[in-house]
């Protein structure tokens, strides 16, 4: 018998080693975890940036995606989407920083912030918009809670910023919310006119 189960556990780790590293580091922002019988299982704990929190101050562009906890559906209507979108926008204003897209799915959010300042700090404005977010899920919606930590990625040069966000944009149309990027509502910019995009 323990022949068996340590030859599972083998197994178990040789499996979760041959998953590129970029789509753990997904599965974690979004809580997963593997065990031993080769289950994806939600797990809150905190998880840690691989980069020092020095690498996202100044002026550099992050994309970051945050979950809901166990993919709970929320984010479905305009006046979740507004208070929401009010409290980023002060985070904005705080850190020096602007967001070029946000979009609300369901369950989840994108954000592409871009610090405009040498003392910008993106990874603390994602941080307090988390918080802050966080504790009005807290008063007025208790069953509601985000995931412990968030994916982020940054950004190597001006040409993947709109590479980005229109991935960012598509991403209800690739769900199939909506048939183009432009009709579904619950999204925004702090420094483009979406509506003037192709």
């Amino acid at each position: 018998m323990k022949t068996i189960v340590a030859a599972t556990f083998m197994v178990a780790e040789i499996t979760k080693q041959m998953i590129p590293r970029h789509q753990n580091r997904r599965r974690k922002a979004c809580g997963y975890k593997y065990d031993n019988n080769f289950m994806d299982t939600k797990i809150v704990r905190e998880q840690h940036h691989r980069l020092d929190p020095e690498c996202y101050r100044g002026m550099l562009v992050v994309h970051f995606t945050a979950c809901i906890l166990h993919r709970k559906s929320f984010f479905v209507n305009g006046a979740v989407f507004t208070k929401a979108e009010e409290i980023l926008i002060k985070q904005l204003r705080r850190f020096h920083v602007d967001a070029e897209v946000y979009l609300f799915m369901p369950d989840h959010c994108h954000i592409l912030l871009r610090g405009n300042e040498d003392t910008s700090d993106v990874l603390e404005c994602m941080n307090m918009f988390k918080q802050h977010t966080g504790f009005w899920l807290y008063k007025e919606y208790s069953e509601i809670h985000w995931q412990k930590d968030f994916y982020d990625h940054i950004l190597r040069s001006e040409e993947d910023v709109r590479t980005v966000t229109l991935y960012i944009l598509n991403n209800p149309v690739r769900k199939e919310l909506v048939g183009h990027w432009k009709e579904y509502p619950f999204k925004g910019s702090s420094v483009h006119n979406l509506e003037e995009w192709d």
